[in-house]
């Protein structure tokens, strides 16, 4: 689905060009290189399963804060949609850890890298503190490539690995978001510019979130 002309869709526009850099270095990340030639340890699969047990169990109470915090209007059904995705998305990480022969007392017993939780943090920051239009527009600019990611990493894991369907399910969730996600994100910060929030706050609160995922992809590299 195409968005519709509006100012949200001309600000994404604008943090997208200005944000391209960091897209790319998120898109053309070494980890990813690694992945796809088969060289990421299992360890260091263990420690992507471990990291996003934290990040998706906050982002999930994060989503679920916000749809309390704006419970009108589509920014409401859009946060509490993502807050159960967040959930479908929980119970598809644990056949990965499964599938690595990781138990829950693994996962409980695993401890984050500061790099890697700075996203999922800043999401609780906002959760807190941001406004509609913050967190629409952070998200409409991230999830492209964190949902390319994810289909380069399950696709590795399939061909390099020998991972099955259910192994993956986690990263195909998150590569095949809803067809109307981003016009849904869009219409939340229309809503919220409509309202006075700040787009300038909205702009600083997309590149810092763009810059705090590409720190989670370092936070993978075998050789930080």
């Amino acid at each position: 689905m195409q968005p519709s002309p509006g100012p949200a869709t001309d600000l994404l526009g604008e943090v997208r060009t200005q944000l391209s850099e960091t897209e790319r270095a998120i898109r053309d990340h070494r980890f990813l290189e690694a992945i796809e030639r088969g060289e990421v340890s299992r360890e260091t699969l263990g420690s992507l399963a471990g990291e996003q047990l934290t990040v998706i169990s906050s982002d999930r109470r994060s989503f679920a804060a916000l749809a309390a915090r704006f419970p009108g209007g589509p920014a409401g059904e859009l946060f509490l949609s993502m807050a159960e995705g967040e959930g479908v998305a929980l119970q598809s990480l644990g056949a990965f850890a499964d599938w690595l022969g990781l138990g829950p007392e693994d996962l409980a017993e695993y401890e984050p890298k500061p790099a890697g939780q700075a996203y999922t943090a800043f999401v609780s920051w906002l959760a807190l503190n941001g406004s509609r239009a913050d967190v629409a527009l952070a998200f409409a600019a991230n999830l492209a490539a964190w949902g390319a990611n994810c289909g380069r990493v399950a696709a590795a894991l399939s061909l390099h690995y020998g991972a099955g369907e259910d192994a993956v399910a986690f990263f195909d969730f998150f590569a095949e978001p809803p067809p109307d996600l981003e016009q849904r994100l869009l219409e939340a910060v229309d809503q919220g510019l409509a309202a006075g929030e700040s787009a300038l706050r909205a702009r600083r609160a997309t590149r810092l979130l763009q810059a705090y995922e590409l720190m989670f992809w370092d936070s993978l590299d075998q050789r930080g």
